[in-house]
């Protein structure tokens, strides 16, 4: 199975930086395994609206 792709690593994008966190949050979810529910959308709308520091330490749990 591959890692989740490392974001310091991506090209511009002309997605908005929340747009961005919220893929790589589900993205981060699938991969390890953990399949959002439905009535999970609002927290990964709350989740992706807070700093990139926080991102990364979601994202560091998620792989480990």
């Amino acid at each position: 199975m591959l890692p989740p792709p490392n974001p310091a690593h991506r090209l511009r994008s002309p997605l908005d930086p929340r747009d961005l966190r919220r893929l790589d949050l589900n993205a981060a979810l699938t991969a390890a395994g953990i399949a959002p529910s439905p009535g999970d959308r609002d927290a990964i709308e709350q989740l992706s609206a807070l700093p990139y520091s926080v991102h990364e330490a979601l994202h560091r749990w998620l792989t480990r």
